[in-house]
């Protein structure tokens, strides 16, 4: 069973277009798109945990220059 999240990312200035290039090229993220509101960016990702969503992919997403915050909301069945 995978593990699946919502990361909604605030980004500097202007940097909404490349941040959203840049972390869907990360292996786990499925669509990353830039939004308006209070956020700049929305992707969803995929692994096989959370720690491995953590470990593998939301560290690779923080690295990211143009980042300035990140909220993890994981995906829950009803």
């Amino acid at each position: 069973m995978s593990v699946q999240a919502y990361i909604l990312i605030q980004t500097e200035v202007g940097k909404a277009s490349s941040v959203a290039k840049a972390v869907s090229a990360i292996a786990g993220v499925t669509i990353a798109e830039g939004v308006t509101g209070p956020y700049d960016v929305i992707m969803r990702a995929e692994s096989a945990s959370m720690e491995d969503l953590g470990r593998t992919v939301l560290a690779k997403v923080q690295a990211v220059a143009g980042i300035t915050r990140t909220l993890t909301c994981p995906v829950t069945t009803f």
